[in-house]
């Protein structure tokens, strides 16, 4: 037994049950996990949660995969908040830098995939598909390789040798293509229809917001259940984001929390920008950024499903969406490097970039507490000379 009631149209509000795989609304828009927060609430306790050893699966009563179903876990240790002294010297406020290169696989698609694999397991999968950058095939295909599924990858041909390295070794299949993760998205749909395997594309099944959403639980605990001032997240997909935002409002609604919310900004590259595009525009659904380019393989998405529910989060925040360019990425993946002694993979230098940017725009005030996402190890990446 789980604590999910049902599942819901994240633009259209449709209901759906829980029961089965699910992929996205009748809309073809992603699908939000909900829970009987008022039963939660009366029975179970933050303190105790709290109390819990310290790994994604403290959270179980806000997941989805039910209660007395042993996970398959490779191990999802709560990822620690590194303080930057000198960055924080530099811009006048408070800047720690959540390290999710800790976690399995060396990323935050762990968080994700684990949650995924986990319940198309329960549901019986045997063969599961994912279009990627790098780091969520690898991540799926440990998780698969550790449950007994057939795992296929289909990546860009550009994507980091490391990563196509590591899906090998996992023993899942790779395909790769000219061509961008949205044309790699695209092969994995004809295969789920000609073929049957389950799509597990960010946002076409429900349960990789539900891993993501732990970055959200987990900082609230780790801030001593408030809230920081501001957000900066790496966005491609922006699974993270739009978790971390839910994850905000079921703790507020559960009373474990205040109301009070931090500013979501959502940072892109300026070769790959189109949330930054629509945000600026004022419009509530992205159009395809053509050309994509950038050296953070991770947020080069040219076109996000929840792009909606990511504009939606900075707006309700009173966040904002900021391109970076590839020479403020480098600079500051080696300054941080250099100053304060973290080795950031260039999405999160991307983070410091767009924390740069803010401070000088105003959108981050002096004294603030800032928090950074650093998405992966930065050993998965060509490092900058």
């Amino acid at each position: 037994m789980s604590n999910v009631t049902y599942l819901e149209c994240g633009l259209a509000g449709e209901r759906l049950p829980a029961d089965r795989p699910a992929t996205v609304s009748a809309a073809g828009k992603p699908l939000l996990v909900r829970y009987d927060l008022d039963r939660i609430r009366r029975e179970v306790d933050r303190d105790a949660i709290a109390a819990r050893p310290a790994t994604l699966w403290r959270w179980r009563e806000l997941l989805p995969l039910p209660a007395g179903v042993e996970p398959v876990s490779l191990g999802e240790d709560a990822t620690p908040l590194l303080p930057l002294p000198a960055l924080s010297a530099a811009c006048g406020v408070a800047v720690v830098a959540k390290d999710e290169g800790r976690l399995p696989t060396a990323s935050f698609k762990a968080r994700g995939l684990a949650m995924a694999v986990n319940m198309a397991r329960h549901f019986g999968v045997r063969t599961m598909a994912i279009p990627t950058n790098g780091n969520a095939g690898a991540a799926m295909a440990a998780y698969c390789a550790r449950a007994g599924i057939a795992a296929h990858c289909v990546c860009p041909a550009d994507t980091p040798r490391a990563n196509l390295d590591e899906i090998r070794l996992y023993g899942a299949e790779l395909t790769l293509l000219d061509g961008q993760i949205d044309d790699c998205g695209k092969l994995v749909r004809q295969w789920e229809s000609e073929r049957g395997w389950f799509n597990c594309a960010t946002l076409r099944e429900p349960y990789r917001i539900e891993g993501k959403k732990t970055m959200g639980l987990e900082l609230a605990a780790q801030f001593g259940w408030t809230l920081p001032d501001a957000i900066f997240y790496p966005t491609g997909g922006g699974t993270g984001l739009i978790g971390m935002w839910k994850a905000f409002a079921e703790l507020a609604e559960l009373g474990w929390i205040g109301a009070r919310r931090p500013r979501m900004v959502a940072v892109q590259a300026e070769g790959c920008a189109p949330i930054v595009k629509a945000w600026e525009a004022g419009a509530e659904f992205a159009t395809r950024w053509d050309d994509a380019a950038t050296i953070a393989h991770g947020i080069r998405v040219p076109a996000a499903l929840g792009d909606f529910l990511i504009l939606r989060a900075v707006r309700a925040s009173r966040g904002a969406a900021l391109a970076v360019d590839e020479a403020a990425i480098r600079d500051a993946w080696r300054e941080t490097a250099m100053r304060d002694g973290v080795l950031l993979c260039p999405e999160g230098a991307a983070t410091v970039a767009g924390l740069q940017q803010a401070r000088a725009r105003g959108l981050v005030r002096p004294g603030e507490r800032v928090v950074l996402y650093n998405c992966a190890s930065g050993y998965k990446y060509p490092l900058p000379a």
